[in-house]
Order: C-alpha cells, then sequence, then structure tokens
C-alpha cells in the first residue's frame, strides 16, 4: 500500500517538470515531507475541455461518485486502489476516464517484521527526479447542500525487488506513458497494462527518522535516519 509519502517541490517546480499548462489558483506550500491520508494535495490531469494537463488540488482518499453519504465510507480504506480491481466496482469509471498523476518525490513504508520496533524506510528515484504515481479521482456532490467534493486514490501494485519490506508498491509511471495515462478519451483502451512494478535499479531506498510515524512531524530531518 501507500499510505504515506512525501513532496520537494511548488507549483512551479511541479508544473515545469511536468508540463502542466493551466495551474490552479489554491495555496500550496513549498513542500510537504510527511503528506497524510485526508489532507488536499495537488494533482494532475487532463482539463475535461481543452485536454490540456492541469495541476488542481484535491483531497487524498477517494469519494466515489455514486456514494449517497460519507457514512457509507465509515471503515473503509479508499486512500489506495487495487491494481487488479480497477476495473471493478466504484474504481471502474475514474479508471475509464478520471485518471490522474500524482506529483511526489518518495514514499514511505515500514517493516514489519517486528512490529514493537517498526523502521520506516523512504524509496525515491536513483536520479533525484520527481515520481508520478497512477492515480484515480472522482467528484462527489453532497446531497446535503449540493457542494462538490473532489478526491483523488492511488493505484498499488505488486513490489518490486527493491520493495523488500512490504509486498505493495504505489504504480509509478515513466513519462513517456503520461500523455496515455491522462487520455480522458472513453473510446481508447484503458491502460491497465501501466499498472506494473516500476523497475527497482532506477530507484533507491534509505532508512529514515521514525519521527515520520507521526503526521504532526514535517520537516526535511525527516529523511535522516536515527
Amino acid at each position: 500500500m501507500c499510505g504515506r509519502y512525501y513532496r520537494r517541490s511548488d507549483k512551479q517546480k511541479i508544473a515545469e517538470a511536468f508540463h502542466v499548462k493551466q495551474v490552479g489558483d489554491f495555496p500550496l506550500p513549498p513542500w510537504d515531507y510527511n503528506v497524510a491520508p485526508q489532507t488536499m494535495q495537488p494533482i494532475i490531469r487532463a482539463n475535461r475541455d481543452t485536454g490540456e494537463r492541469e495541476l488542481v488540488q484535491l483531497r487524498w482518499g477517494l469519494v466515489p461518485f455514486s456514494t449517497k453519504s460519507l457514512a457509507d465510507l465509515k471503515g473503509k480504506s479508499t486512500i489506495n486502489a487495487r491494481a487488479e480491481a480497477v476495473t471493478k466496482g466504484w474504481w471502474a469509471q475514474p479508471f475509464k476516464k478520471r485518471r490522474c498523476l500524482v506529483p511526489a518525490s518518495g514514499f514511505y513504508e515500514w517493516t514489519h517484521d517486528d512490529p514493537k520496533n517498526k523502521r520506516p524506510f523512504a524509496f525515491d528515484l536513483a536520479n533525484g527526479k520527481p515520481m508520478a504515481f497512477a492515480g484515480l479521482w472522482d467528484a462527489w456532490k453532497n446531497p446535503a447542500d449540493g457542494s462538490w467534493l473532489q478526491t483523488y486514490s492511488i493505484i498499488t501494485t505488486d513490489a518490486n525487488e527493491l520493495m523488500t519490506i512490504h509486498n505493495r508498491m504505489p504504480v509509478i509511471l515513466h513519462e513517456g506513458d503520461f500523455n496515455r495515462w491522462l487520455d480522458r478519451e472513453e473510446t481508447h483502451q484503458p491502460p491497465i497494462d501501466l499498472l506494473r512494478p516500476f523497475p527497482a535499479d532506477e530507484m533507491e531506498a534509505f532508512e529514515v527518522s521514525k519521527d515520520v510515524g507521526n503526521v504532526r512531524n514535517n520537516s526535511a530531518e525527516l529523511l535522516n535516519s536515527r
């Protein structure tokens, strides 16, 4: 799974790295070293009218369009969508036409061999470039007041050889696959073949501070092992 990640880029750097044409008017800190579920985060999608890439801010944790009430999701985690299930249930429609890129610098995962002493590790790209998680987004209308809530989920797949501490990892897309992933044309075959582990030899892993376990901690020092 992917339950925590980090970002070291502001809106301008994200726009430049991902060739974004339209940047939404929303505040964004220049970095976030402890991105947690249910927070508002930047994602990249194809604009419905122009097809150009746009940078917008959505909440992490998908609320499907068909949801009657937020209470229906109580006890259910929608921060991740398993690659094996994206063609089924509430993931099916977003996978057909509401795919997005989730910009990140890396993600965290914890060891599970000793429950009393879990050690956190960070995983990023060996070349130092930002990564793009394969994501799905949806919009839900609150029946109580008519307001709209837009949310997203990160797709996970089997772990690669580097991910020895967990059996899942987020789907990371290569730059050459961005256009195909963001394509909103429903007549095109959904790119399910892209939902595969990223090459282990293009990534690196390193132990980080246990302070990352507390979402209130958010600084560059989290990437230092203690």
